[in-house]
């Protein structure tokens, strides 16, 4: 087995992104007894697998819960583009998750119509900003959904 960092999803990348990478670098300090928050609200470990590299790749994201499922939204705070780990899980949907202690893979997907109302108002009662985010782009701001495997 290869210790290359980003050749598996225990090996990743970590974003660099420099309040992102303070969080990565804080939690892994702590050995994974202190959680990140952003402003008090929830944060999460997102690992997916690159789109075009197959590097596997974590950051932080914030986070819901709705019936079982971490909810998520691709918002990049407005930009134009979607964020680089939502093109990747659209591409390898597989990802692994961490919230808290609790450690699992999941296959991520993009919300349904039907089910992107309830979500989106979900995740913007937890971060008020991605309704200013939505309104300065105008691309679509997805929701998305992670289904826990097995």
């Amino acid at each position: 087995m290869t210790t290359e960092p980003g050749s598996s999803p225990e090996n990743p990348l970590d974003n660099t992104t420099d309040w992102v990478a303070k969080q990565l670098k804080e939690y892994d300090k702590s050995d994974g007894t202190s959680w990140p928050t952003l402003r008090g609200r929830p944060l999460m470990l997102l690992t997916t697998k690159g789109a075009k590299s197959g590097v596997w790749r974590r950051t932080v994201l914030l986070y819901g819960e709705h019936d079982g499922r971490v909810i998520l939204v691709a918002s990049k705070g407005g930009h134009p583009q979607h964020p680089a780990w939502y093109v990747n899980l659209r591409e390898n949907p597989e990802v692994r998750v961490q919230v808290h202690e609790r450690k699992f893979a999941a296959i991520a997907r993009t919300a349904t119509v039907e089910e992107k109302p309830e979500l989106w108002a979900l995740m913007a009662e937890i971060w008020p900003s991605y309704l200013e985010y939505q309104e300065k782009t105008d691309r679509d701001i997805p929701v998305v959904v992670l289904d826990p495997l097995g």
